[in-house]
C-alpha cells in the first residue's frame, strides 16, 4: 500500500521558517517526480515546486510568490522530500500537499497519482 505522509505544518509568525516533510512508504521516491501543491479555503490547488525524476532531479518552480524563499530537496536514504519555507508571509497560509507521479514534473494536480493528506501551515502574528 502506497502512502505519502506530510509533516511539519505549524503556526508561525511572519518572517519565520518551516520545513515540511513528505515521507513515503510503498514506493521509492527516487523513481517519482514529487510536487508540492498548496490550497487555501475556497481556492484552487496551486503548484508550488517540483523535483523531477530525471538524472538531475530538475527543480521546477511554479509559484512566483515563493521564489527565493522556498526550496525543495530529496533525501533518498530516508525516502523523503522536503519543502523548506523561509520568510513566510501571511499569504502562504494554506494546506500543503505532496504528490507523486512516474513522469516528469507537470503543473496540474490531476497529473499526479499519489497524494498525501496535507499539512496545515498558518502564518499569523
Amino acid at each position: 500500500q502506497v502512502e505519502l505522509v506530510e509533516s511539519g505544518g505549524d503556526l508561525v509568525q511572519p518572517g519565520g521558517s518551516l520545513r515540511l516533510s513528505c515521507a513515503a512508504s510503498g514506493i521509492t521516491l527516487d523513481f517519482y517526480s514529487i510536487a508540492w501543491f498548496r490550497q487555501g479555503l475556497g481556492n484552487e490547488r496551486e503548484g508550488v515546486l517540483c523535483t523531477s525524476n530525471d538524472d538531475d532531479n530538475t527543480i521546477h518552480n511554479w509559484a512566483d510568490a515563493v521564489k527565493g524563499r522556498f526550496t525543495i530537496s530529496r533525501d533518498s536514504a530516508k525516502n523523503t522530500v522536503y519543502l523548506q519555507m523561509n520568510d513566510l508571509q501571511v499569504e502562504d497560509t494554506d494546506i500543503y500537499y505532496c504528490a507523486a507521479r512516474l513522469l516528469p514534473c507537470f503543473n496540474r494536480d490531476d497529473a499526479y497519482l499519489y497524494w498525501g493528506q496535507g499539512a496545515r501551515v498558518t502564518v499569523s502574528s
